[in-house]
């Protein structure tokens, strides 16, 4: 049990919880609705043929929209004062969804990395790589990893009765003997060992980049660019979540922890959890940096090509009206 002797022991948690998670996921829904639905379309609808890192592309928005599922709940459940009425399993595949994307998002972005990896640094090899079918087994292997990464969570996620409420538990506030060693195998295998790759794998790049007498070109410029944004989502996002929960089941296994320690603990992990779920706009940028003449097809699929001279001549005729008015009224004057 926490220790609760401090007269101070304020709900810091349960006033997080109820202003900030449901605008940070409502606006996470229509920011990841909207964007991944363009993205979807352009790979669809505009760019033929598939590559592998197109397939690979495709498979990581597919998994961001698995994520858009269960957030509206999420944002319902959090506006009333974590009160679920959806039933266990929708509980239970609530936050199962929010891990396989978390742990899918990862293991996609390391996929991407060695991809990139190969075709930068052993361009032969990644001529090979650039086959539909790699890019397909590397996808298969992905989604069969997160799976298994995170299916125990269906069995370690319980609803809990208490002062007239039914609350959906997130992972860390579960049974924390179980979860502090599980935790540890998702840190370890599902974030850290991919990092270490991704790290790796775009220093390497990243050394070739620096050779030969093209250093500027758009192609580096825009793959240094992908490079950063990817390091970032894997610091920005990933890192706090994962500190954090481990230091909330930490909290939770010490009994003579302090109650106001416990509670800001907590508040730190819940602020944590929307920001890890942040990978998904961050993915936004990374479709176009990528490659894949993204860029040129979502312009062509939404006609900015043809709105943009349309719109350059109305504002020239615009100022031409504008100046023979002007030169009118002076010579009036």
């Amino acid at each position: 049990m926490i220790n609760d002797s401090s007269d101070n022991c304020t709900n810091v948690d349960d006033l997080v919880k109820h202003y900030y998670l449901p605008p940070l996921y409502g606006a996470i829904f229509i920011v990841g609705v909207v964007g991944n639905i363009t993205a979807l379309l352009v790979y669809v609808v505009k760019l033929r043929p598939w590559k592998s890192s197109t397939i690979i592309m495709v498979n990581l928005i597919i998994t961001d929209f698995l994520f858009m599922i269960p957030l509206p709940f999420l944002t319902y459940y959090y506006s009333l004062n974590d009160s679920w009425t959806l039933g266990v399993i929708m509980c239970r595949f609530t936050r199962f969804i929010f891990h396989f994307n978390l742990y899918g998002s990862i293991l996609f972005l390391t996929c991407l990395a060695i991809f990139r990896y190969v075709a930068v640094v052993h361009p032969m090899h990644g001529r090979i790589l650039k086959q539909k079918r790699w890019g397909a087994l590397a996808c298969f292997l992905c989604w069969t990893v997160a799976v298994a990464e995170v299916s125990p969570i269906f069995n370690l996620i319980q609803m809990e009765d208490r002062d007239n409420k039914t609350y959906c538990l997130d992972l860390a506030s579960n049974q924390p003997e179980i979860l502090w060693p599980y935790s540890w195998v998702l840190t370890v295998l599902g974030y850290l060992v991919p990092l270490i790759v991704v790290c790796v794998c775009y220093w390497r790049i990243m050394k070739v980049l620096k050779k030969g007498p093209h250093k500027e070109s758009s192609n580096r410029v825009r793959a240094r660019r992908l490079i950063m944004l990817v390091l970032t989502c894997f610091i920005v996002c990933f890192f706090p979540f994962h500190v954090l929960r481990a230091l909330r089941i930490y909290t939770r296994l010490t009994p003579e922890t302090n109650c106001m320690l416990d509670r800001w603990v907590h508040a730190a992990y819940i602020i944590s959890r929307p920001i890890a779920a942040v990978n998904i706009i961050f993915n936004l940028p990374l479709y176009s940096l990528a490659g894949d003449c993204f860029k040129q097809a979502f312009v062509e699929m939404f006609k900015c090509d043809r709105l943009m001279p349309k719109t350059k001549a109305i504002l020239k005729v615009a100022v031409i009206s504008k100046s023979a008015a002007n030169i009118t009224q002076d010579q009036s004057s």
